[in-house]
């Protein structure tokens, strides 16, 4: 009995995906990585605009080793 999931593919134009995700995005990222013997941390920046609006979005990540 095989219990892996199945997974369907599909190929898709250009101009279809436009459609699906709303159009075309004009964006930038950037990020932070820092590792000590005692912990290390990441940080992460994201803005894109589209024709609907702009977002932006920050986030940061620490782990103790």
């Amino acid at each position: 009995m095989n219990l892996a999931p199945q997974v369907a593919t599909a190929e898709i134009s250009d101009a279809d995906l436009d459609n699906v995700s709303g159009g075309l995005a004009v964006g930038g990222s950037g990020g932070l990585y820092a590792e000590t013997p005692a912990a290390a941390v990441t940080s992460d920046l994201l803005a894109i605009a589209t024709p609907e609006g702009v977002a932006a979005g920050t986030a940061v990540h620490t782990a103790a080793h």
